[in-house]
């Protein structure tokens, strides 16, 4: 595994510095680009359309455990069920890694309190893609870093990748795909693409389902492609779902 940015500092609570690598984000320019894939046997992302979207700011990395942390002591919100607290607040990679275990509706509320809000689908496939026109992943067209971290005898949390592992995307964005699954602000239906504006979508207005992109340290390689899109509800929690955060100019 490759760690391309310097490890923050870890204080004796096991939490990382106010120099915490999950402050930073990264200028998306705005521009035009062909979203989604053609594909007969899946209407899921297809057609392949263009879209136009606005400059924005986005997250470099997934929201880490740290500062989802400090959203719950802040705010009192509960933390994630999936949290044993003692191991959280022990080792020194774990509170790098991305939160999961969070549903839309938290991922929203995080947002909020960070100043800053979800990504659109759209805005999320332009940022994932990375500059490259026709790439299946962040970083080109064959994936190259290992499908799964499984070794006899650890859980789950360690199948997971500290948010700054493995080289960055043209755009300097970490981990866009194959840690874990990034909500997105958007409502999912299966046929969007055939009525999707060309400027700036945002999805159905109504909808139970919410989008999802990336796929997860236990997908397989399809999931893991820029285009390739799912739903789940808004009040989901999974080991495998996180977020990262974007901002308007």
């Amino acid at each position: 595994m490759k760690n391309n940015e310097k490890n923050p500092e870890i204080n004796q609570e096991g939490l990382v510095s106010s120099q915490e690598i999950n402050q930073k984000m990264v200028l998306i320019p705005g521009g035009e680009f062909i979203m989604g894939k053609d594909n007969r046997y899946e209407i899921d992302f297809s057609p392949a359309h263009k879209v136009q979207v606005d400059s924005f700011y986005m997250d470099k990395h997934a929201v880490t455990n740290a500062k989802y942390y400090k959203f719950c002591q802040e705010t009192e919100h509960n933390l994630p069920e999936f949290w044993d607290v003692n191991k959280f607040r022990c080792g020194k990679d774990f509170p790098n890694h991305p939160v999961v275990g969070v549903s839309w509706s938290e991922a929203e509320e995080y947002a909020e309190w960070a100043g800053k809000r979800l990504s659109t689908e759209a805005e999320w496939e332009y940022a994932a893609r990375g500059k490259l026109s026709d790439n299946n992943y962040p970083t080109g067209n064959e994936w190259t870093i290992p499908l799964r971290r499984n070794t006899p005898g650890i859980g789950w949390e360690n199948l997971i990748v500290e948010v700054n592992s493995y080289d960055p995307n043209a755009y300097g964005l970490f981990n866009m795909s194959g840690n874990i699954w990034e909500w997105t602000l958007d409502v999912y239906k299966e046929d969007y693409y055939k009525k999707s504006p060309y400027s700036n979508p945002k999805g159905p207005e109504e909808g139970a389902l919410r989008v999802i992109r990336g796929g997860s340290w236990h997908s397989g390689k399809m999931c893991k492609r820029v285009y390739f899109r799912k739903g789940l509800p808004a009040n989901w929690v999974d080991f495998a779902v996180g977020f990262r955060c974007a901002k308007d100019l």
